[in-house]
């Protein structure tokens, strides 16, 4: 039987949204089993930290390469290839009998997942070419990440109440074989016939900069931001980062031409994608953290209250479309990431009366934020270049993303634990009940009390447990807020919305 255009264009939506659900599962859903893996796996806190970190950095170290594999060998074809690859390196996840296995098996699967984002995109602006469709199309799909990335966190501690933690990944590939059918009879193929040669080089030395400030920020504090140790990791980071800038501006093939940069509305929504991933979805990472440990919540309770932070981004994205075409990108992505910063702000305001109602307002305002201008961010960089160039423009906006979300686990991590460590420096010796202090921060931002509480000295560390989180907390969000704040009027610099000079297409 043959599908009609509209019932085929149908199937491919429902297939790419169940592929952006499985991604933003994938983030979202991991930290709240990290006690558990922790537990179960015999890890440690930096364990935890590169479970998490691997699968952002594969990403970002195969999103590039994806943009130009897809543009030159077909949209279709690497993103079947990305689902099948997702789907195994789940299972593999799932087989993972150690924490070694697991973080390998993580950065495989980020690798899948990467490419299996950039096509997600780049299939949609093919799909849905008018303006209106693309629209809804993208409005949709955007929902159905933010279902993914918000209701990660209760999905996971559900299926670890119901079966066990390996179901986390194992889940994925039932997923991802209902997937791969859809598309294979619905997504229709597209590529670019001028696409460029894959640059490896340009590949290499942007995924060793990535990694290597990661590196840097997760274990400076182990041997010291002043070592020599970091100062070579903080050099070769530099070094391949002026390399990679070096490389692209001389190959006859970049795979990020730099010249894109000078579209006002590509380079303007591009501020708006490391926004949202400059502060928001890191923090998603750690909220349950302060909830359980610093505001003594259930697992229940824990996931309610996460409903406020994540609800307002599955109702605003197609509120922010609509904005978008009233108002123009140019006004509304700063707007969103304004309100964005404003959320944080608030959630450090609520968080020193110590309750997690006085942050409701906060954690709303910030979901606001992050809805509005999702939609619009997402539409804005790949409508603002030729078809022929999606697969180079979503590289680049999802890279971004990736990029910002990656150092920004590794900085709100590092700061949560110097927060911690700090505060409890103040007010206790620096050996305490046979631990160093910083093995005990450690295990208060990892949310393992349970080996802390065998310490005979318990009673005196209990009521300091949660003033450390709020002081530390507080500067995350303060660090997250002005961040977004600093994004915001990037954007709008960038934007210049005030300018009424036509902008050509990259």
């Amino acid at each position: 039987m043959t599908l009609s255009h509209a019932s085929k264009n149908r199937l491919a939506l429902t297939a790419i949204c169940l592929a952006a659900l499985m991604f933003g599962l994938e983030i979202s859903s991991v930290p709240v089993i990290l006690p558990t893996l922790e537990r179960v796996l015999h890890s440690d806190f930096s364990d935890m930290q590169w479970i998490m970190n691997a699968y952002t950095l594969a990403c970002t170290a195969v999103m590039m390469a994806t943009g130009t594999l897809s543009d030159r060998f077909g949209r279709r074809r690497v993103f079947i290839i990305a689902i099948a690859a997702f789907g195994l390196t789940s299972l593999l996840c799932g087989l993972a009998n150690g924490s070694t296995m697991l973080i390998l098996g993580r950065f495989m699967q980020g690798m899948a997942g990467g490419a299996m984002l950039i096509c997600q995109v780049a299939a949609l602006s093919h799909q849905f070419q008018s303006g209106k469709q693309r629209g809804q199309a993208f409005g949709i799909w955007g929902v159905v990440f933010g279902i993914g990335l918000g209701f990660g966190p209760a999905i996971g501690g559900v299926i670890v109440a119901l079966a066990n933690w390996q179901w986390v990944f194992l889940i994925h590939v039932v997923i991802a074989v209902l997937t791969l059918l859809l598309v294979m009879f619905s997504v229709e193929e597209s590529r670019d016939p001028q696409a460029a040669k894959l640059d490896s080089l340009g590949i290499v030395t942007l995924s060793l900069s990535v990694f290597g400030l990661v590196y840097f920020i997760t274990q400076g504090a182990v041997f010291g931001f002043t070592s020599v140790r970091a100062g070579g990791i903080f050099l070769a980071t530099t070094l391949s980062l002026l390399l990679f800038i070096w490389v692209e501006r001389r190959s006859p093939y970049p795979m990020m031409e730099f010249s894109v940069f000078r579209n006002r509305h590509f380079s303007g929504a591009l501020m708006g994608s490391i926004g949202m991933n400059f502060s928001f979805w890191p923090f998603m990472i750690y909220l349950p953290l302060y909830f359980q440990t610093g505001l003594g919540y259930d697992s229940l309770t824990t996931g309610l209250s996460l409903l406020a932070y994540t609800l307002p981004t599955l109702v605003f994205p197609p509120v922010g479309e609509r904005l978008a075409l009233r108002y123009r990108p140019g006004a509304v992505i700063p707007a969103g990431l304004f309100t964005l910063g404003l959320g944080f702000l608030l959630m450090k305001s609520g968080s020193e009366h110590a309750g997690g109602l006085a942050m409701l307002p906060g954690l709303l305002i910030a979901g606001i934020g992050l809805g509005i201008t999702n939609t619009p961010v997402t539409n804005t960089t790949t409508g603002s270049v030729s078809n022929a160039r999606a697969g180079m423009a979503s590289g680049i906006d999802m890279s971004a993303r990736m990029i910002a979300l990656a150092i920004n686990i590794a900085v709100m991590g590092f700061i949560l634990l110097a927060g911690v460590y700090a505060y409890l420096r103040q007010t206790l010796p620096e050996s305490f009940g046979s631990l160093p202090l910083s093995s005990v921060a450690e295990q208060i931002v990892a949310g393992n009390l349970t080996a802390l509480k065998t310490l005979p000295a318990w009673d005196a560390l209990a009521p300091l447990v949660h003033a450390a989180l709020t002081q530390s907390f507080g500067l995350v969000m303060l660090y997250g807020g002005l961040g977004a704040w600093a994004l915001a009027a990037a954007s709008l610099t960038i934007f210049a919305p005030w300018k009424t000079a036509a902008v050509t297409p990259g």
